[in-house]
């Protein structure tokens, strides 16, 4: 979410009233789909200075996944191979800006028509799932970014170089499935509110080397439908749900 702070609790000194923020909710509790939050202060970081609120809202879910994904999981380091699935999505054009800017060599699978668009989000290459099985087009891939699951997870074992690392986004990895494939690692996490990253997201926005991807802002009364153009998949970008004054 992303939002001007209307009231805090008594001792709060780090963030005030008025103050342009944003954040990723507790995942034990409610969500951010209303008018107002309650959030806890220390998972709040100032708004990135170059986007307005809804362009911001668009960031703290996607952005982090990406930043501890590659950070605190897979630990990439620059001139590493990433293989990013869904990389047209939410999650995805993030992952191939950061992959991008850290210095790795970011690959994607999406359809066709995405391919331009990736190119200039900084893909060095794209792969038309569609047409192509990623498995037959690279090899030595250092991280495999999955925003599937399912049979993408399973043959993305094949294209990692050992010692590599399969992170799953959408589901946890069996353990029969990681064991099978002994020399390489895997990992599923969930996501975290962290106002330190946050920060150093912001910086890079704030840089021009990132900027969120949006595919159509919707009003918090369409709610509904939102959610289930979300759930149908294949947007390029996120959905944002924005508050009408």
């Amino acid at each position: 979410m992303s939002g001007v702070v209307e009231g805090v609790a008594h001792g709060v000194t780090d963030v005030s009233v008025g103050d342009e923020v944003y954040g990723l909710t507790s995942f034990c509790r409610d969500g951010a789909a209303a008018e107002y939050v309650a959030v806890h202060a220390a998972d709040l970081a100032p708004k990135p200075k170059t986007l307005d609120l809804v362009q911001t809202a668009a960031v703290p879910l996607s952005a982090l996944t990406v930043w501890q994904a590659f950070f605190d999981h897979a630990r990439l380091a620059p001139g590493q191979r990433v293989l990013i699935h869904g990389a047209a999505g939410g999650v995805g054009s993030f992952a191939v800006q950061i992959a991008r800017w850290r210095g790795a060599h970011a690959i994607g699978t999406a359809s066709a028509d995405h391919r331009e668009f990736l190119l200039g989000l900084g893909a060095n290459e794209v792969i038309d799932y569609r047409h192509v099985r990623f498995e037959q087009a690279v090899r030595d891939i250092d991280v495999v970014l999955d925003t599937i699951g399912g049979d993408t997870r399973e043959r993305s074992w094949e294209v990692l170089k050992p010692g590599g690392i399969l992170v799953s986004l959408p589901e946890p990895i069996p353990e029969s499935e990681a064991a099978a494939h002994a020399n390489r690692r895997g990992v599923f996490f969930i996501v975290r509110p962290d106002r330190q990253q946050l920060g150093e997201i912001a910086t890079l926005i704030d840089s021009g080397a990132v900027r969120p991807v949006i595919a159509q802002t919707v009003p918090l009364a369409k709610a509904r439908e939102a959610f289930e153009r979300g759930a149908a998949g294949h947007t390029r970008g996120k959905l944002v749900l924005a508050v009408e004054s």
